[in-house]
């Protein structure tokens, strides 16, 4: 993690930085917000089918972890500053700990929520981590919230925002358990590629001169890409689901 910065340092760079990177998040995220969640396709096939079909709805897991933008920010936020592989196996373990349980007791005993809230939390997870990676807590309020137990706790709500993607769709009774285990399989399948994607990128960043330079800015994008994903779920929940 970065030497802490002085509390008027780091809100001067951190204002500085966040106007137009908020306005790049925007334009990166403006298309693909729309295409998170379940396309047509994939629900129609899981709306007609029946019985026990393990491989298609492993395949399905993992394709909505690695399309899932909103996860894969939050993982990388989670890992920007793990250098040994027993971190990074314990922080992602809690995580899908948390995201596992909620979303197979989320769709099992039909526990919901709006989704609309649930992704905003999301979303709030990834301002949370940009926080913290700039060690923003300690500067500003002098404490800094647990880690581990945040992420397994934002972990209980991007399950449950995983469980609120299947509730929305008519899910046979006849072979619900174990399709649900193979999805949830899939889902941890899909975020071991996608943690072996980032792992790459983000080591063989750290090998270059630009990395300790760019660890704010960095950051400061990922907390716009975050603030860009609370707004559009609250804007989602004021005008279509509250």
């Amino acid at each position: 993690m970065p030497k802490a910065l002085s509390s008027a340092s780091f809100g001067s760079r951190l204002r500085r930085a966040l106007p137009p990177l908020a306005g790049l998040a925007l334009l990166l995220t403006s298309a693909t917000l729309c295409a998170h969640g379940v396309d047509q396709k994939d629900q129609a096939f899981i709306e007609g089918a029946s019985g026990i079909n393990i491989i298609p709805y492993m395949y399905l897991g993992a394709k909505h972890m690695v399309t899932g933008y909103d996860h894969l920010l939050f993982l990388a936020g989670v890992i920007f500053f793990l250098y040994r592989m027993k971190d990074v196996a314990a922080y992602v373990t809690l995580f899908a700990i948390g995201h596992s349980t909620t979303l197979l007791l989320g769709v099992l005993f039909d526990i919901r929520a709006n989704p609309f809230i649930i992704d905003a939390i999301i979303g709030l997870s990834v301002v949370y981590k940009a926080i913290d990676n700039l060690d923003g807590f300690r500067t500003w309020f002098g404490v800094a919230p647990n880690p581990k137990a945040a992420v397994l706790i934002f972990g209980f709500f991007h399950g449950f925002g995983l469980a609120t993607k299947l509730q929305d769709l008519t899910l046979a009774k006849d072979g619900l358990v174990p399709n649900l285990i193979s999805f949830n399989v899939g889902v941890e399948l899909g975020q071991l590629l996608a943690l072996a994607v980032i792992l790459i990128a983000m080591n063989l960043w750290r090998m270059s001169d630009s990395f300790r330079r760019s660890a704010l800015v960095a950051n400061a994008a990922l907390m716009a890409a975050g603030f860009v994903l609370i707004g559009y779920q609250l804007t989602g929940y004021f005008i279509e689901g509250a």
